[in-house]
């Protein structure tokens, strides 16, 4: 098991945990489904991976509750396409890199009285459209498709699920599989929150993240820092646990008490209470 190699997601949504990242580490970036197979194998030895296939291996995995991929309402970035209201919708092309997205979609819809066939498709909305009344995208596509079809928006699975439920939503959970070395977690969890500290603490460091974030993704300046400011974020709160313990309830149908790790007691952790980190906050 490799315990120098950290997979990240490639979209701009892991920038502030992973920009200028030093020490001795390996970076695999990879899409989101992708890193669960990696994290699997043994090739990396934590990954944000997508909460739905976090539930789906929760007997080989733990969950890491203090950086993740979230959202307090819009994520702006995991988003329903389509040019016809949604209750009007007889299907919906979803793409094949995140579960997360195409769990949590139809589970939405069902609150609402909507049962649209999913059918999967490359992360094309021209193409989706083509065949479907509705398209899923996530990621810097889903941001760069709204800024330039805003009218084609009919969902924001952030915003949905805070208003269903009135908890945050965690798409992305960093994860370590349950028989990884703990002391070895722990090193790489740490420089990954020592990194996030610096990006929310240094406004010259945050500066830099979100300029090469721009540069990568052709966003603006003023897009990127609007999406790290009120859109996505990675530090995870008390909330955030609440919210992953619900969806793997009521979105998979998980019974059972949820793997954490727990820094402090080095090891894997069902317990109820929220691991205590130094910068958590509810």
């Amino acid at each position: 098991m490799r315990k120098d190699v950290i997979g990240r997601v490639s979209f701009a949504n892991c920038d502030p945990l992973f920009h200028d990242l030093g020490g001795h580490w390996r970076i695999l970036p990879a899409p989101p489904s992708w890193l669960t197979g990696h994290l699997m194998r043994g090739e990396c030895l934590i990954a944000p991976i997508p909460l739905a296939d976090f539930v789906k291996n929760i007997g080989t995995l733990q969950a890491i509750d203090s950086i993740g991929i979230a959202s307090d309402g819009g994520v702006g970035s995991v988003l329903l396409f389509g040019d016809r209201p949604i209750e009007e919708m007889r299907d919906i092309a979803v793409p094949t890199d995140s579960s997360t997205s195409r769990t949590l979609l139809p589970w939405l819809l069902s609150r609402r009285g909507c049962k649209p066939r999913l059918i999967e498709m490359g992360p094309d909305l021209d193409s989706m459209l083509d065949r479907c009344d509705g398209a899923l995208i996530i990621g810097d596509r889903a941001i760069d498709e709204a800024d330039i079809n805003p009218n084609l928006v009919r969902m924001d699975l952030g915003a949905e699920w805070l208003d269903q439920t009135g908890l945050p939503m965690v798409f992305g959970v960093f994860c370590a599989r349950q028989d990884s070395e703990s002391s070895a977690i722990k090193l790489a969890v740490n420089a990954l929150e020592e990194n996030l500290d610096r990006f929310e603490d240094n406004e010259n460091h945050r500066t830099k993240v979100i300029e090469s974030s721009s540069e990568r993704t052709r966003f603006s300046f003023q897009r990127v820092a609007h999406y790290f400011q009120s859109e996505v974020r990675n530090r995870l709160k008390e909330k955030d646990r609440e919210s992953m313990i619900l969806f793997a309830e009521e979105v998979c149908g998980y019974e059972g008490l949820v793997p954490w790790w727990d820094d402090e007691n080095h090891e894997s952790s069902s317990n109820a209470e929220p691991v205590s980190r130094r910068r958590a906050s509810s």
